[in-house]
């Protein structure tokens, strides 16, 4: 599962979760039921953030750097 995110300054790239959430790092955790794309589509943005309504969210400033960095984050790297 990826997003593809646009910075306020205009840049973007991609965001790739597939391997954390195919990782049993995530079983039990607010990521786990991001597994089924349903709650997957559920993201959003709060205060710069992504968010999803199981309380999951990625830290903005890691993901500008590695986007800036490479064109993409992959989460769980």
């Amino acid at each position: 599962m990826r997003l593809r995110v646009t910075f306020v300054d205009g840049s973007s790239g991609e965001v790739l979760l597939q391997g954390l959430l195919e990782s049993s790092q995530v079983c039990g955790t607010v990521f786990e039921p991001l597994r089924d794309p349903n709650v997957f589509a559920r993201v959003g943005i709060e205060l710069g953030a992504v968010v999803w309504p199981t309380g999951a969210d990625l830290a903005p400033d890691a993901m500008y750097d590695a986007i800036h960095a490479r064109g993409h984050w992959l989460v769980g790297e």
